[in-house]
Formats: C-alpha cells, sequence, structure tokens
C-alpha cells in the first residue's frame, strides 16, 4: 500500500499523497488536550478542593499497607498495629463525611452538564469503557492488511493477524522440490515448463488441471486468485488466500495478470517471472529487491464480470475508490506517471454518489468530493509530470469547482496560467493562493516570476517589427547581412615578401660571379 506534498514544493512526495495519517491527528489532539489539563489545573474547584483529603487518606492507606511488608522487630510490629487499628477508625470515620459532601449536587459534579469537565481522580480501579458493535465495526474497517505491494483490502483485525504470523505454506499438498529447492536458471530451462510469453520470461507448470469444460477469465474480468511468491532464497514475500482484482486495471504486476488469463478455474500452477514482469529495476521496500524474479503458486478460485460501480452502496464505492488511489500513489511513487494516471482515472470512476436512477445521495456526498479532491490533485501532479499541461490545468479547476480554497490547486492552476501567457488571471490565482497560506515560498517565488514576466512583455511591446511586405518580395538582403568590402592598396605583406625575394636573387648572383 501504498499524500501530495506540502505546498513548498507543490509536488507529491514519496511518503503522503494528499493524506493525513491518524498517528498526526492523535499526537496534535494529545498535544491540545494536555495543554487544556495544564491550564484547568491551576484553578481549583470546589469538588477538587472536597476531594483533597480523601486522596491524602487513601495515599496514607496504601503507603500503611506497604510498611506492613517490611521486616520489622516485635516491639514495632505491635506499635504499627495499635497505631494502624487508630488510623482505621479514624479514616472510616472522615469517609463517611466525605460522602455525605459527595451525595450534595452541585453543578460541578455534573458532567453532563459540561462537557469539559474531567472526572475526579481516584485510586480505585477504573472499569474500561464498553464498545459498541458499531465501533468495533468502525476500527476493523480502518485496519488495513498488508497489501504487498497489490490491492489493498480492509478485513478484521483477527485475521489479520492470522495471516501475518503463520508461516504455513498454502499449498501444502504441492511442496515439490521445484518449489522449495531448485534454482531459477534451472525452471527457465526447463523443458517441461510452458512459456506464457514469447520471450520465455514468464513460464508456467500445471501441478493440478482443472476439468476441460472449466473456463478461462477474460480481460476485464474480476478473478478471485489464492497465491504466495517467493524469492530464490525461498522468502515469502506475497502472501494472500483471497487475492481480487480486475484484470487490466493494474492492481496487480503484470506476471499475475498475465498468468490469469490463461488458467482454468480451479486449476493449480507453478508461475516463475522475471522482474521484468513484476517490480523490474526499482523492487519494491523493503522485502523485493531490484531486479528479483519471483515463484508464484498460483489457484484461480474464481471469476466474475466486473460490477457497475453505480450498483454498489456508496461505502462499497469508497472503499474501492480509496484502493485505486492508494494503488496510483504506489505507481506514483514509482515514478511510472501513466500507471499512476490510469489508476486515479479509475478511482474517479468510482467515487461517485450517483445512482442507476439518476439520483444522488447527499448523505455521503461530502465525504466523497473529500476523496475526489484527493484524487484529481494527485492526478493532476501525474499530468504534470507526463507533460499533460492542457489536462492538469483542467484537473486543476475541477478541484476548485469542489473545493475553491484549495491552495495546492490554486498554486499549479496559476502556473500553468502563467506558462501561457494568461498573467492577468494567474496574478490573481496565485494572489488568492498567497492570502491562503502567505508563508509558503513556492507561492512568492512564482510570483516574483510571473512580475518578471510581465515586466519583459511590456518592453516587447513597446518594439514592434516592421512587416516582411515593405521589403518587397526578395527579403533576403535584409536577412543576410552584405559581405564587407576589402580596403584598397598594397599590403605591407606584398612588400616585404617582393624585398626578399629581390635581395635572394641579388646574394646568389654574387656568388656565382665569385665562382667563375
Amino acid at each position: 500500500m501504498v499524500s501530495i506534498a506540502p505546498c513548498g514544493d507543490m509536488e507529491p512526495e514519496a511518503g503522503e499523497l494528499e493524506e493525513t495519517t491518524l498517528e498526526s491527528e492523535m499526537f496534535v489532539k494529545s498535544v491540545g488536550d494536555k495543554k487544556e489539563k495544564k491550564s484547568e489545573e491551576g484553578i481549583l474547584q470546589p469538588w477538587q478542593v472536597l476531594q483533597e483529603p480523601i486522596m491524602e487518606l487513601q495515599r496514607m492507606n496504601i503507603t500503611g499497607k506497604e510498611d506492613e511488608k517490611k521486616p520489622m522487630d516485635d516491639k514495632e510490629v505491635e506499635e504499627g498495629s495499635e497505631k494502624e487499628k487508630e488510623m482505621e477508625n479514624e479514616e472510616v470515620e472522615e469517609m463517611k463525611c466525605a460522602e455525605n459532601l459527595s451525595n450534595i449536587p452541585t453543578d460541578a459534579n455534573d458532567s453532563s452538564s459540561d462537557p469539559t469537565n474531567e472526572p475526579i481522580p481516584s485510586n480505585t480501579p477504573i472499569s474500561p469503557p464498553e464498545t459498541n458493535e458499531s465501533d468495533t465495526e468502525d476500527m476493523r474497517k480502518l485496519t488495513k492488511t498488508p497489501s504487498f505491494g497489490k490491492s489493498v483490502r480492509f478485513k478484521d483485525i483477527e485475521a489479520v493477524e492470522e495471516r501475518d504470523s503463520s508461516d504455513d505454506s498454502l499449498f501444502p499438498d504441492f511442496d515439490n522440490e521445484e518449489w522449495t529447492s531448485t534454482s531459477f536458471e534451472e525452471l527457465f530451462l526447463a523443458d517441461d515448463w510452458k512459456d506464457v510469453t514469447d520471450d520465455r520470461l514468464l513460464r508456467k507448470k500445471v501441478l493440478q488441471a482443472s476439468p476441460e469444460n472449466a473456463m478461462t477469465p477474460a480481460w476485464g474480468q474480476e478473478v478471485t486468485l489464492k497465491m504466495q511468491g517467493v524469492l530464490e532464497d525461498r522468502t515469502v514475500v506475497e502472501k494472500d488466500c483471497k487475492l481480487v482484482f480486475v484484470i487490466g486495471e493494474g492492481d496487480v504486476n503484470q506476471a499475475l495478470e498475465e498468468c490469469t488469463l490463461s488458467m482454468k478455474q480451479g486449476e493449480i500452477a507453478l508461475l516463475l517471472a522475471d522482474s521484468q514482469y513484476t517490480y523490474g529495476l526499482l523492487g519494491r521496500e523493503p522485502d523485493i529487491p531490484a531486479w528479483a524474479p519471483l515463484l508464484y503458486q498460483l489457484q484461480l478460485l474464481g471469476f466474475r464480470a466486473k460490477q457497475d460501480p453505480l450498483s454498489l452502496p456508496v461505502p462499497d464505492r469508497i472503499r474501492i475508490g480509496n484502493q485505486k488511489r492508494e494503488r496510483g500513489n504506489f505507481y506514483f511513487q514509482r515514478e511510472e506517471y501513466s500507471m499512476a494516471s490510469q489508476a486515479y482515472c479509475m478511482a474517479l470512476d468510482v467515487l461517485t454518489t450517483r445512482t442507476q436512477d439518476g439520483q444522488n445521495c447527499e448523505a455521503e456526498e461530502e465525504e466523497v468530493n473529500d476523496y475526489r479532491v484527493k484524487c484529481l490533485n494527485n492526478l493532476a501532479a501525474a499530468q504534470l509530470k507526463l507533460g499533460h499541461f492542457d489536462e492538469a490545468l483542467h484537473t486543476s479547476q475541477d478541484v476548485l469547482f469542489l473545493d475553491p480554497q484549495n491552495v495546492k490547486a490554486l498554486f499549479r492552476k496559476g502556473k500553468l496560467l502563467s506558462d501561457k501567457g494568461e498573467y492577468e488571471e494567474a496574478m490573481e490565482t496565485l494572489k488568492k493562493a498567497l492570502k491562503l497560506e502567505p508563508s509558503t515560498k513556492a507561492i512568492h517565488a512564482e510570483l516574483s516570476k510571473l512580475v518578471k514576466r510581465q515586466a519583459g512583455e511590456n518592453e516587447t511591446q513597446n518594439w514592434q517589427a516592421k512587416p516582411a511586405q515593405v521589403f518587397g518580395e526578395n527579403i533576403a538582403p535584409f536577412l543576410t547581412p552584405p559581405p564587407k568590402k576589402k580596403p584598397f592598396g598594397i599590403s605591407w605583406k606584398f612588400l616585404l615578401g617582393a624585398l626578399v625575394v629581390a635581395l635572394g636573387s641579388l646574394v646568389t648572383s654574387v656568388v656565382l660571379t665569385a665562382r667563375n
């Protein structure tokens, strides 16, 4: 499983794609509660003043019991027992008085009148709060199972613990030598394996054949697969007893999709996949290294036609839409922006409140719109990475239609408008984003670029080039500069050469006459 970066960079980072984790929210709440508690501790309420002597008596009782455990002499034991009896009698009388005081109805003791009032502290054991069935269902929905980089699934807590803690094989009857010890190089060259693809990088061996009349799934159908995958050292890296995905939507790696198309219902097979069909150069942190082939055991449990999203209830649409969005985040982190964009588009198709009758479910419309804003922002970031600037501008406008105060969409829209030369609208958009987040450096930088562009455009508008019709049909002489004319006169190099030749001929004539 795989939230967009803060607006300072205005690009989605690896760890966060438009999401806030529950841990961060709980941290903020706990800090706020601590601050409130500290501010309330300074002022003592009337009921707290009455409670202090009770607390002191209880502490004295506890310390007295602890002192009894220490070894003492016989005299100290007798004296201590007499004092304890006197203290117990006094404590009983004071506790009765305190109980009579606590029974007096006051506004401070009524927790329903003020929700900020805290319960009176005591050393008595507090029973745990009762949990309703609805609360346990919500906790189950928020508990994510390890997806091994595949489809995201929300299951019960108990089921997750059982699957994570068990190292047992899902196919105990088919743990043969090829599955447990044979090297991958030998399996790639084995003759009893069939090639799923022509490049011999995806090979399959049937362990249990299905009936002849069994059907095979088709592209776009929803399949249910029982699978487990290992590295060459037989480390289990993928395991799912009921993996559900749609063929062709990128919910799983390409190896599983290709092999599922060649399987029949009920068939059990081994699948050997090269890294090009699994996780390639990047691998999958932290368990699958780069360029690592995988060996799978698969069983096709069943398949059916893909359900129409409009026929599903809205909570199921939200669940499926979040699965698609998180899969898109997985691809975005791997810099596979085309696959990420496809996953975000499929998530947007599911995240809708429209029914088959053409009506809208207004009860969950706000929640669905929040998830749509996240998907649209992530989609715009992927489109910018792909260079699809017009599509990114249209997507950012869709975000602002749902959330006019979304800073990231305002920043992207202003930047794209500035690049297109629409400076006035870009200036208004960026100023609105800066007003919402005045401390963001990226918005300041983009505004300064926009001001420089506007100043440069004003300078170019003052100078206007003459049209070519002024120069006639032949404008070549005006485009290429004419050749420079050489100055007329005798060069000093020519004179020096002539002088050297004359001196040479004179010397040779003198030598010849001397010899004669």
